[in-house]
């Protein structure tokens, strides 16, 4: 059976979101600082720090290979949103600092969270909260606290458990 041109771009766009939630999810092994960088200039910062020796996700930073997957994706991503009419700003990612804002100032003010360790990166209207938590129903409040914020689209909760768990999020070597 042969491929239609639109099959296969679809196909490419699946793959394209599908590489690096998988990156995240499978618990990929940590790299060192050296090769990763913040490409994208994404918002990434620790809200709560209470369970010791939750290890450091990698966030963002990636490595210039990752950078280039991610590219079309972020382009496309960015000004579908504004096309579909489903953003004010020309793109989802013009949203992120003030999203990030949001997050910190709403942390600060009800500390919801204070049993947990977890970081927050904001990427395009997503909020991705990686790190440690003390109970497993945590990570379905702390979703539906940060989904309750202003312009975010989704929120995912990738988070360990129990201290000896695996970590289900990529590691980043602290300098």
């Amino acid at each position: 059976m042969k491929k239609t041109p639109s099959s296969l771009v679809h196909g490419l766009r699946r793959r394209a979101l599908v590489l690096p939630l998988a990156a995240l999810v499978t618990g990929a092994p940590a790299l060192a600082d050296d090769d990763l960088r913040n490409w994208f200039d994404d918002p990434f910062f620790q809200i709560t720090a209470a369970v010791p020796d939750c290890p450091l996700p990698a966030g963002p930073y990636t490595d210039e290979s990752d950078k280039r997957i991610q590219s079309h994706r972020r382009a496309e991503k960015g000004t579908t949103c504004w096309l579909a009419k489903e953003c004010d700003r020309p793109s989802a990612y013009a949203y992120d600092a003030d999203i990030a804002n949001e997050v910190s100032a709403a942390m600060r003010e009800r500390h919801p969270f204070a049993d947990t360790t977890l970081w927050v990166t904001v990427q395009g209207r997503v909020v991705y909260i990686e790190g440690c938590v003390a109970r497993p129903s945590q990570e379905a409040e702390i979703e539906a606290f940060v989904r309750a914020l202003p312009h975010v689209q989704r929120a995912m909760a990738i988070v360990r458990t129990e201290s000896s768990g695996r970590v289900p999020y990529r590691l980043r070597q602290p300098r």
